[in-house]
């Protein structure tokens, strides 16, 4: 019985959309294409589309969209709340009657800022005390599928690596000699707890700079590294360093660019990253999955509010590079990508034209995203047709079919399966 009343709870959405300035402009953006598909809302060339999100956080809450005789103004968290059992049992205890992954789509033009995301219990004491700059008590663990290809900075840099980028005087300069030695005198032999004390000390001091001491330290590197590439190439760091100069003239996340991994994602490739870990989103197109929380501190690479003191502190300090997830095949035209955290999984369909495949029935909600194509959604006796833009929930317990006549690509995201397992 319960599977068949949830078919009728099968909902088209209207997403939301976040003008954040370091967004694609106008129609280039993928943000800006779903917007117009998915509201009719029409595409300004000279705005920035930077983030498209589908969920129910309060900062940019997804609404019921007309066709079920709710009206354009029912919220989905308040609508949720009205329908606990769209979740499934082991959802509603867990996590209350909300959903507890937050999906976006991301047109990236410029670097967002050096950021970090609070554990839960720093996101609670965060709320506490700065609730006007931290709106909620989640944290914020995350994943990015890219699209396009797609670029981060992402962890700290392994040791070795680390003693190479202390060479660079500019940074000696202003991390100073006696935290730049801590770091260089540590040899193998040395525990974890050692390295990782030096690295942040040389990190928090390097962040700390005054403003003055940030400017004039980047316009040496500036003009030193100009110089220099009339002899040498470049290398990749180099180049990246010079090319964040331009986008944030003076700001000292350019010269901190150096103690991360700068990661290149290729489309279909995705990235995670857990509570406390520091990253910077620099390019490209990303489908994003997080837990439904917007707490983000920052600390260069903005104009926005910093809170360097929070970030330096919080930080986990793990080196090395970070996993890269390929996905693994659920079916010939499924591929499932499974972080490693509670809240939420990825699934991306590649359904090539007259093919179909089906979303099996699972214990707990999911949100089903068109991205390119046409095809029919059927579930219980209802059959939809539907194209690009178009955004669907589906509760619990409700096996889709989909066929296409066209192609058709679309992206699922869904509470992480192996809750489900390890929960029974």
């Amino acid at each position: 019985m319960a599977k068949a009343a949830n078919v009728d709870k099968v909902k088209r959405l209207r997403g939301w959309v976040q003008n954040y300035d370091w967004g694609r402009c106008g129609a280039e953006a993928q943000v800006a294409r779903l917007l117009a598909l998915n509201s009719g809302a029409e595409v300004k060339p000279d705005r920035p589309y930077a983030e498209f999100w589908m969920g129910t956080h309060d900062s940019g809450p997804s609404f019921l969209a007309d066709g079920y005789g709710e009206g354009q103004n029912v919220g989905l968290k308040e609508w949720i709340r009205e329908n606990p059992n769209v979740l499934g049992h082991k959802v509603l205890e867990k996590w209350g009657p909300d959903l507890p992954f937050l999906f976006k789509v991301l047109s990236v033009a410029k670097a967002l800022s050096i950021q970090a995301h609070p554990d839960k219990e720093l996101a609670k004491e965060l709320l506490k005390l700065k609730p006007n700059l931290y709106k909620d008590g989640n944290h914020k663990p995350e994943m990015a599928l890219a699209i396009t290809e797609f670029r981060a900075l992402c962890g700290f840099i392994t040791l070795e690596e680390l003693k190479g980028v202390l060479d660079i005087p500019e940074i000696v300069e202003l991390v100073g000699n006696a935290s730049a030695k801590q770091v260089l005198d540590i040899d193998k032999q040395d525990g974890a707890e050692k390295v990782k004390y030096a690295l942040r000390s040389v990190f928090t001091q390097l962040m700390s700079a005054s403003k003055e001491m940030a400017t004039k330290s980047i316009a040496k590197l500036k003009s030193r590294l100009h110089a220099e590439s009339q002899l040498r190439c470049l290398t990749e760091k180099e180049q990246l360093v010079l090319h964040l100069e331009k986008q944030y003239p003076g700001d000292i996340g350019v010269i901190s660019a150096f103690f991360f991994n700068y990661v290149k994602l290729n489309p279909g490739e995705a990235l995670y990253l857990g509570a406390n870990e520091p990253h910077a989103y620099l390019s490209g197109e990303c489908i994003e999955c997080m837990a439904t929380s917007d707490n983000v501190v920052r600390a260069g690479l903005t104009p926005k509010h910093r809170d360097i003191q929070t970030l330096c502190s919080m930080l986990t300090y793990k080196q090395g590079y970070p996993d890269i997830l390929k996905g693994f095949p659920l079916s010939p035209y499924i591929t499932r990508y499974l972080p490693p955290f509670e809240e939420f999984e990825v699934d991306c369909c590649i359904l090539p034209k007259g093919a179909s495949t089906v979303f099996p029935a699972i214990p707990g909600p999911s949100i089903f995203l068109v991205f390119l194509g046409k095809g029919t959604f059927r579930f219980g006796s209802r059959e939809d047709i539907v194209t690009e833009g178009d955004v669907l929930f589906a509760p619990s317990n409700t096996e889709i079919t989909i066929t296409t006549s066209s192609e058709l690509q679309l992206y699922r995201a869904g509470v992480n399966s192996r809750f489900f397992h390890t929960s029974l």
